[in-house]
């Protein structure tokens, strides 16, 4: 039945008509305007130059455009992409004013690889074809970095017969030095192309290097060769032999990995249970591996991602059906990656947030509440429905490519307020949350996977209706994490810091937001207001340690590159623009900060890495310690965020919970028959603590 659904769903989206009518003008034009902004996009070639050239002369030590270029890929290797980028765009903004082909070529070469390392494929491949148009003075530093980068796009994509093309290519024009990188990824792409033949020939070529770390890819590489000869048994040799190596500080990484192709490697064999047992293995020292970027993943071709790991766990214990077991390896994947991304890069406030086992979370749970849990494997979306004295887990037979199509069809119905919307939300619903038989009323705390971050699970339809008529909704990073926000602040007193309109320059006026704030003055009179140039970086600083809520009505932009340097755009100080970014967020000491409104455009976006929530400012703010978070899914119409919000924080002064709170301000511009569209109503997402209160000003 959910399988007829989903394909009956995407018929529907793969045939939407181009011109169809909208239900809503405004969202058609915010549509607009939100694509002439991406074709504005700040990492295209000409904005980079101009970026270089402001950065560069910003620097109090110059240095040559080669040594830009030099520390631009040290920075890509330690996983700092978005300094990479800066630095990089300096060599290209001296590369252009001298009109030097070398530093050109060199330049867009270090300009993909970041790209490239930091998951941003269309834009590697652009810089990669980029650097091939110019003539270096020696090209192979130039032409086999560019198509080895275009090869690992390629296999990134799953085109593995394009990928070897592309690295044959890379091989046939690099340095001697380089051509055992090249040689590694070809393998691994040789591998995934099924053409093992190969493989074992240019493995057999491949020279053990003197780097440990590489030699320990290399070996991987060899058992990962010998499972895809059909020889399981001697790649669970390998493997073991692997898990008992004791190599350096990143011992436990690789050990972890060695477990995980044992159990692959006994799964071949038919041992099941020695499956799972080796799979228990690799888990069990996870959580102490530091979630570093390591680049020579990317130098060998294997783009390692520890999810991977997780979701062969819930494959294996949902396919023999350990549904338990199943969910909390689940919330082990989300609990342990809150705060991987930023270990090591930035100082992280707030508490560390551990996994609570699943009887933990259902003793919390209250008779009304339940939870909706998603996991997004490779080929199928696995679902569990939890109460206070029950687990039920169910599959829906969906890829996580598909499952992404249907939700950016869904999205961009809603956004460009198409009337296909309404129908498209029904048959959603319908496969996503019509099998879990959800009785009316009841509270639901939904935990996204993957794409389904992006959805608006308020706006789906159940029996002719939006789930936001007859439940309250809100959503978490994972259940674990929920429940720990919950306890932290329960009821917080009723002082509000708000920030509205900052002042930039003219094209960043936001007259809606002045008015906004000045309203839920009204509403909760222990207020502090910020407006034009007061509304500062420096003022958020200071506001951060003393204030319970904090509203801010602001433009922000998602970094896709690295979500560390997301941004809130704040006044401008001593005549220069201040962004607050998302790593300095993560520094402040929010603990005291219970409940953070982002009423911008898009401030819930962000990169979703996988098997991870989204990052950007829901990591941040949760991190710093923040337990509540309120942030959008798209642009917002002024007219329907001020309904919104007025009635949200109106509930909240009654003595409403947030999440009632939540329900109350959208129900408010559903039954405006002029803003009835989701578009209108279904932008915000409340995440985390869904049950904080506000009491009296203290």
């Amino acid at each position: 039945m959910i399988k007829k659904l989903l394909i009956a769903l995407a018929a529907a989206l793969a045939t939407l008509p181009a011109a169809a009518q909208t239900a809503a003008p405004d969202a058609e034009a915010a549509a607009g305007r939100q694509e002439q902004a991406r074709l504005a996009d700040s990492d295209t070639l000409l904005a980079l130059s101009n970026d270089g050239a402001l950065l560069y002369a910003q620097d109090p030590v110059k240095l040559s455009g080669y040594q830009y270029c030099s520390q631009a890929i040290a920075l890509a290797e330690t996983g700092e992409f978005r300094q990479s980028v800066r630095a990089a765009s300096k060599a290209l903004h001296l590369a252009n004013t001298t009109r030097d082909p070398n530093l050109l070529a060199l330049s867009n070469r270090d300009l993909s690889i970041v790209y490239s390392y930091s998951g941003q494929l269309d834009k590697a491949e652009e810089f990669a074809r980029e650097s091939l148009r110019y003539t270096a003075k020696n090209p192979k530093l130039t032409v086999g970095p560019a198509h080895k980068v275009l090869g690992d796009v390629l296999t990134r994509r799953g085109d593995f017969a394009g990928a070897v093309l592309e690295y044959d290519q890379a091989l046939a024009n690099s340095t001697e030095r380089y051509a055992p990188l090249v040689k590694a990824s070809l393998v691994n792409a040789l591998i995934d192309s099924g053409d093992t033949v190969r493989a074992r020939q240019v493995f057999s070529e491949l020279a053990k290097p003197q780097d440990a770390t590489l030699a320990l890819q290399i070996d991987r590489t060899r058992a990962r060769l010998l499972l895809a000869e059909k020889k399981p048994a001697e790649a669970r040799d390998a493997y073991l032999q692997l898990a008992a190596r004791k190599t350096g500080n990143d011992a436990g990484y690789y050990q972890l990995w060695a477990w995980d192709g044992v159990a692959q490697s006994e799964l071949a064999l038919g041992n099941p249970k020695a499956a799972a047992d080796a799979t228990g293995k690799a888990l069990a020292d996870i959580d102490s591996v530091r979630a570093k970027f390591r680049s020579e993943e990317f130098k060998m071709g294997l783009f390692s991602d520890l999810q991977s790991v997780f979701e062969r766990a819930i494959d294996l214990y949902g396919s023999t059906g350990q549904t338990r077991e199943a969910f909390e390896v689940s919330e082990r994947s989300r609990s342990r990656a809150l705060l991987d991304a930023v270990r090591g890069r930035a100082k992280v406030g707030g508490e560390s947030l551990a996994t609570v086992d699943l009887a933990t979370l259902q003793r919390d749970l209250r008779p009304d509440e339940r939870v909706v849990e998603f996991h997004s494997l490779p080929g199928r979306l696995q679902v569990w429905l939890i109460g206070p004295d029950s687990i039920r887990g169910s599959s829906v037979a969906i890829t996580r490519d598909a499952l992404t199509e249907l939700v950016e069809g869904f999205r961009n119905s809603v956004v460009r307020g198409r009337r296909t919307a309404i129908a498209n939300a029904d048959k959603l619903g319908a496969a996503l949350l019509g099998p879990l038989d959800l009785q009316p009323g009841q509270r639901l705390v939904v935990v996204p996977h993957g794409p389904l971050h992006y959805l608006p699970f308020q706006a789906l339809r159940l029996n002719g209706r939006y789930v936001i008529e007859t439940h309250p909704v809100s959503v978490a990073p994972s259940m674990s994490i929920a429940v720990q926000l919950a306890q932290r602040s329960p009821v917080v007193s009723a002082s509000l810091t708000a920030f509205g309109n900052p002042r930039i320059e003219d094209k960043y006026e936001l007259p809606g937001a002045a008015a906004e704030v000045k309203e839920l003055a009204r509403i909760i009179p222990a207020s502090t207001l910020y407006t034009g140039t007061a509304a500062t970086k420096t003022q958020f600083r200071e506001a951060a340690s003393r204030t319970p809520i904090m509203h801010v009505a602001a433009h922000a932009e998602a970094d896709q590159v690295d979500p560390l340097y997301s941004r809130i755009l704040l006044a401008n100080e001593n005549g220069k623009q201040n962004f607050l970014e998302a790593n300095e967020i993560i520094g402040m000491p929010l603990q005291g900060t219970a409940l953070v409104t982002l009423s911008a455009c898009e401030s819930g976006l962000g990169r979703i890495t996988q098997g991870d929530e989204v990052l950007g400012f829901t990591r941040s703010f949760l991190s710093a310690g923040t337990s509540s978070l309120i942030s959008s899914l798209w642009p917002v119409s002024d007219d329907a965020t001020a309904v919104l919000m007025g009635t949200l924080y109106s509930e909240l002064a009654k003595g409403n919970d947030v999440q009632r709170a939540m329900q109350a301000g959208q129900l408010a511009v559903l039954k405006d028959p002029r803003l009835a569209h989701p578009f209108f109503w279904a932008p915000f997402n409340l995440i985390g603590n869904w049950r904080l209160k506000i009491g009296t000003p203290a």
